[in-house]
């Protein structure tokens, strides 16, 4: 047993380059009662509940601490709580006060408040070394995982439970780092005697899995069935099928399944159903998809709102939108309340199909069945309207929904100006220049610079003008080329004075000049902002020195 794990995990380091994640570990911190930068209301709260009461509860520290609004609030206010006669922390209070430490990335304090727990006499559970340890792992500092691991015992006062071995397993395989994995697998087995359970088992052939080892998979599943403490359960099948899927071996994952649920009467689940689903999908095969489903029915597994969404963008991709639509339909037959995921995926598929007005069909049933579309949602609809140029609708659309409250992000107004430029809409693209600025939007520095050099080819001066210090006012510099052809376009036109200002500003890097030093003496024209810069020029006089 203790062979074949040890030869598992030669074979993970054999096929892996093994890379150290660099990181510093920042000094320890001695904690003492500090002086925070502003009023702490919570602080005064401690103070206040501690005359009320003769005993400051730990309910109340938690709460407190979980309401900081930083590092140094949250310390401040366990450090006063320390102080208070006859209170004493807990494993409460200090989990919630590293909860905070790690949220803001005071990593030398949480060293620091960890060395004090050394000291503490109150008993400490292993899950507050879980939380930090998936804090570390979200933020690649691999090592720190191992280091949290390994202050349990001191701190906990007992082993690591299999629970802890597992999750910190787990968290370094799914990283990819497989020499910190095998090095932390043989230390646990050396100290703790460790004879890998089921879990653990699984979790290395995740590892197998995702790196498209599905041979070595399987050896570790025949080593599961050996052991005495270990079995292949529905997880381990789940795995393997999964694997095979996504590298095309669909028929031999068909027969694993068979062989779980025959040999050793193991009943899929709806996720395991849809890894099958979703593999076939993926390899174009729709209709076996289709197949498996209707198996599933079959045998008394109801498929969820996550079978139908994989099958309809199987459908979807194959080109089949009216069996989609129809899926749609069999959903809430089987009284599924489809969501905005679902929604979002057909609609797409039927703009990219050019039938957008019947995208904007299902847009009205989604509102009609409550189920309100996302940002997503409506940028989908307005691709599929640029693509059947219908830029009027597009426009439309976006003046309504932010009439209506709806949220739109920066990408609603870039996927009509991306369009409206390929397509040599200058009136319409500065048109929708004017609404994104106004409302505080920015184009990409790409369709920015060929919104310019469109104007400029198109012959329009003024309207170059105005976009570009427009654009300025919100910190954009035009490429190279752009500055050329802008500065060609001037002098064509002979708008000396523009032209050489924008040398200047391109010679010395200076701020663009101001809208009114255009003008003369006699305009009215003032570039106090954003707006002023873009509404100010637009439809005036002749720029020109």
């Amino acid at each position: 047993m203790k062979a074949a794990v040890t030869q598992s995990l030669r074979v993970v380091s054999a096929k892996s380059l093994e890379s150290p994640v660099q990181f510093s570990l920042l000094k320890h911190l001695e904690l003492s009662p500090r002086e925070p930068d502003t009023p702490l209301q919570n602080g005064s709260a401690v103070k206040q509940a501690n005359r009320k009461s003769r005993c400051l509860s730990h309910e109340f520290v938690v709460d407190s601490i979980r309401q900081a609004k930083n590092a140094d609030h949250a310390l401040h206010i366990f450090d006063q709580a320390s102080v208070q006669g006859g209170f004493q922390h807990n494993h409460s209070t200090y989990a919630i006060l590293l909860y905070k430490l790690a949220q803001f990335h005071r990593y030398d304090s949480v060293d620091a408040v960890v060395h004090r727990m050394t000291l503490e006499a109150c008993r400490f559970h292993e899950g507050i070394f879980l939380v930090l340890m998936k804090h570390f792992s979200k933020w690649s500092m691999h090592d720190r995982v191992i280091e949290m691991f390994h202050h349990i015992q001191p701190i906990v006062r007992s082993k690591p439970s299999l629970k802890a071995i597992s999750t910190c397993l787990n968290l370094l395989v799914e990283a990819n780092d497989v020499g910190l994995a095998r090095r932390f697998l043989l230390s646990t087995h050396k100290d703790f005697q460790l004879e890998p359970n089921s879990c653990i088992f699984n979790i290395l052939v995740k590892y197998h899995c995702k790196n498209g080892d599905i041979d070595s998979a399987f050896d570790l599943v025949k080593e599961m069935e050996k052991s005495q403490v270990s079995s292949p359960n529905l997880i381990t099948y789940s795995t393997l099928i999964d694997g095979l899927c996504k590298t095309g071996r669909l028929r031999e994952a068909v027969d694993l399944m068979e062989e779980m649920i025959s040999k050793h009467q193991i009943l899929p689940d709806a996720l395991t159903y849809n890894l099958l689903i979703s593999g076939f999908c993926q390899r174009g095969k729709a209709e076996e998809a289709k197949k498996i489903m209707e198996f599933m029915r079959k045998h008394q597994c109801h498929p969820n709102i996550f079978n139908y969404s994989t099958l309809m963008n199987g459908l979807c991709i194959d080109r089949r939108i009216e069996e989609a639509k129809e899926l749609l339909k069999g959903m809430k037959v089987d009284g599924l309340r489809p969501d905005a995921v679902v929604y979002t995926t057909l609609i797409n598929f039927i703009c990219r199909a050019g039938r957008t007005s019947e995208a904007i069909e299902l847009l009205e049933e989604m509102n009609a069945s409550n189920c309100k579309p996302d940002v997503v949602t409506f940028n989908v609809i307005l691709g599929g309207l640029c693509r059947e140029h219908r830029f009027n609708e597009a426009f439309d659309m976006l003046r309504r929904l932010q009439k209506q409250g709806v949220y739109l992000n920066k990408a609603s107004y870039r996927i009509v100006l991306n369009f409206l430029c390929k397509e040599g809409e200058m009136e319409k693209a500065m048109d929708m220049l004017v609404m994104m600025l106004r409302r505080g939007f920015v184009p990409h520095f790409g369709t920015s610079n060929e919104l310019l050099v469109g104007l400029c080819t198109a012959g329009r001066a003024h309207d170059a003008v105005t976009a570009l210090f427009g654009l300025a006012e919100m910190g954009f510099r035009p490429d190279t080329n752009t500055w050329s052809t802008l500065v060609d376009l001037y002098i064509r036109e002979r708008m000396l004075l523009p032209a050489f200002q924008l040398l200047d500003s391109l010679l010395i890097d200076a701020e663009p000049p101001q809208l009114s030093s255009l003008h003369g003496p006699d305009t009215n024209t003032r570039a106090t902002g954003p707006s002023t810069a873009v509404f100010s020029i637009r439809g005036s006089s002749s720029v020109s020195s």
